[in-house]
């Protein structure tokens, strides 16, 4: 893709986002498109949140499970980019127009006392961690999930592009060092509408959630880029997304590590 190209995206992503108005396939109208080039149309749209009056405030890591990996045929987790009007208080409830089709993950939150970047050991990562927390992360897709003519559906440029479907953050209220947990054994009871929809353990990411930390650190240095002092991390999802339409009720119950709810109206 071109310069020009990545604009284009960009700019129609972020019209997208404030419409709420899906686009189609990029990976249909641009059909070279690669890793390289989503990346470079999620920066783009960053920056044009950010003209827009939004902050950077941290990092979600995304793509952590084996399943969803080789359900996408790619071997890496993906990134996006954490902005300030996406923070949603513990209990919040979300307006019906806020969002196009959103779902929910559960994740463990990392929130840093200092910067880390390049190559991070899981001590480097431990030591840079101010605390852990429950985390519910919100996804939408400002990108059709698939094509109404072809049937193609979205694959992982189409997702990375749209800064890895990212679109809202609630933190749990209990705050851990993350020392003194073994953080693959945190799990959570997930429910939607009183009823359980998934459960999963830390585990499911990377093996590990503080690995996770680890690869997004050694990602950003490639990029002279780097997770600062006061980011907020997701560290990537143990449960599959989960539907959310009007009226959903969401609780991810983590045990004694917390727990997180909110309603969508």
């Amino acid at each position: 893709m071109t310069p020009d190209e990545h604009a284009e995206a960009a700019k129609a992503l972020f019209e997208a986002d404030y419409n709420r108005k899906q686009i189609g396939l990029l990976s249909l109208k641009y059909p070279k498109i690669d890793m390289a080039d989503s990346y470079a149309i999620q920066s783009l749209l960053v920056n044009n949140k950010i003209l827009a009056g939004n902050e950077v405030i941290g990092w979600k890591i995304g793509l952590t499970s084996k399943a969803m990996q080789n359900a996408l045929n790619i071997n890496t987790p993906d990134s996006g980019v954490l902005l300030s009007d996406m923070v949603f208080e513990n209990g919040s409830t979300i307006p019906a127009n806020r969002f196009i089709q959103p779902r929910i993950e559960a994740e463990i939150a990392f929130v840093m006392k200092s910067d880390l970047s390049g190559k991070a050991s899981r001590l480097d990562v431990l030591s840079a961690t101010e605390y852990v927390c429950p985390s519910i992360e919100i996804l939408d897709t400002r990108v059709l999930r698939s094509d109404p003519k072809t049937g193609k559906t979205r694959i992982v440029f189409d997702t990375i592009s749209d800064n890895a479907a990212n679109a809202g953050i609630v933190l749990g209220n209990k705050r851990h060092d993350p020392e003194d947990i073994d953080l693959r054994w945190v799990g959570a009871i997930v429910s939607r509408d009183g009823e359980v929809e998934e459960t999963g353990l830390g585990a499911g990411v990377l093996n590990d959630p503080v690995m996770g930390i680890a690869w997004l650190a050694e990602r950003l240095g490639k990029y002279d880029q780097k997770i600062r002092k006061g980011d907020v991390v997701l560290s990537g999802s143990f449960i599959r997304p989960i539907e959310c339409s009007s009226g959903t009720s969401i609780l991810a119950d983590f045990s004694d590590f917390g727990s997180v709810n909110l309603n969508f109206e």
